[in-house]
């Protein structure tokens, strides 16, 4: 056979080899669109929940007009900050149990709906926690529950954020609950947190500002610094340093006042409001983000240089310090820089299921009763109430 004969047979054949890829291309768009048209009417699409609240929210603080100046495009843009993977934050840090692998499951089902990213640090049993690493100032023997594992688990996370040199993190315990529209809350918290500590800058390097140690998000309840009875007696001037505050109003995420803590006098204030002000006292460390400058301030006043209380006492102490004295014209021993939000915007949640199995550190439900249905307070409309609803595209449901 010629070589002109051998080219004739060989040309079809690279026709045909070329021709293949079109082939290919065309028969995978076909089972596509054969797939979209007999089952994509049958596919659940998951979604992460919304981000807007429902109601209105105008924002005011104490001895201005009832709305924020009108603030420029950047500035705007600036405060969404808060709504990405680590909620304005460089981490979003979660503190639980290894072995609680049904507490890791809800959270971080809960926070990928809600759009978020978490990073786990391990509890601590205390049994762990050799006599010799325990704090200045604590009997190991005279402390109940897991008064000393907690404690640890806490300073764990604030030694890595100080290690890491993390700008900022927000810091959850592993039971938590929010509400289903927690970035649109966190926007209005970051307002609330650079007019209080006068953040003079426009565009600050964090969306809540540059100039705070703590910023305490959720909590059992909390009264304001001018009613705690150390402060009764001050000055006018004094009283209105501390007393600064922010209100978010008309926000449909704020429960009925008889579902939030009784340590404010709630009848003093509009329903639907919420409030950020100077931290006076919170009860639990629920949820709280510390800045680098907070992290090495929480690391050496509650274990280089000693603990005398558990380990949210000790941390609401260090705040109230600072107001007792911002109310004197004084300095405090760290000059802590606290902000609190007031209802609460997270809060543990109870599970349903055995009532033991609730708390790693208090000894509960010892009598193997059981809940049926999970709950949890001052949220009104919860995340974690709300998952099966979320999943399966259903109606979202307030709690109260």
């Amino acid at each position: 056979m010629n070589a002109s004969a051998c080219l004739s047979g060989i040309r079809p054949r690279l026709r045909l080899l070329a021709l293949a890829p079109v082939v290919v291309i065309a028969y995978i768009v076909t089972l596509i669109a054969i797939d979209e048209f007999f089952f994509a009417s049958n596919r659940i699409v998951i979604k992460s929940v919304p981000v807007e609240k429902v109601g209105r929210h105008p924002q005011s603080t104490i001895g201005t007009e009832n709305e924020d100046p009108e603030p420029t495009k950047s500035v705007q843009l600036d405060f969404e900050r808060v709504i990405n993977k680590t909620l304005g934050f460089e981490k979003v840090i979660a503190i639980g149990l290894p072995e609680r692998s049904d507490k890791r499951d809800a959270l971080e089902l809960m926070a990928s709906l809600s759009g978020f990213d978490i990073e786990w640090v391990d509890g601590v049993k205390p049994s762990s926690i050799p006599s010799k690493a325990v704090p200045y100032g604590i009997d190991p023997s005279a402390v109940q529950d897991n008064f000393l594992g907690s404690w640890r688990g806490h300073m764990n996370a604030i030694r890595q954020i100080v290690e890491q040199e993390t700008g900022s993190a927000l810091i959850m315990e592993d039971d938590m609950d929010w509400d289903i529209h927690l970035k649109s809350q966190l926007r209005d918290i970051a307002r609330g947190a650079r007019r209080i500590l006068h953040e003079p800058s426009e565009l600050p390097h964090s969306p809540y500002g540059d100039d705070w140690d703590v910023l305490w998000l959720g909590h059992c309840g909390e009264p304001f610094p001018e009613t705690l009875e150390e402060n009764a007696g001050l000055s006018s001037e004094s009283i209105e340093k501390m007393s600064a505050k922010y209100f978010i109003q008309d926000d449909d995420t704020v429960p009925p006042y008889s579902q939030v803590s009784q340590l404010v006098d709630w009848s003093q204030y509009q329903p639907q409001t919420r409030i950020v002000h100077r931290t006076a006292a919170p009860i639990c460390t629920f949820a709280y983000a510390v800045s680098q400058r907070g992290a090495r301030k929480i690391l050496y006043g509650l274990s280089v240089d000693g603990l005398h209380m558990a380990f949210d006492n000790s941390l609401a102490q260090l705040c109230r310090d600072a107001m007792y004295g911002l109310g004197r014209n004084q300095s405090s021993a760290l000059n802590m820089k606290c902000i609190s939000v007031n209802p609460t915007i997270m809060f543990h949640h109870k599970a349903k299921g055995l009532v033991a199995s609730g708390s790693d550190i208090q000894n509960v439900g010892g009598d193997g009763s059981v809940r049926e249905k999970g709950e949890t307070e001052s949220i009104r409309w919860s995340i974690r109430l709300n998952l099966q609803n979320i999943l399966a595209g259903k109606r979202l449901e307030a709690q109260f």
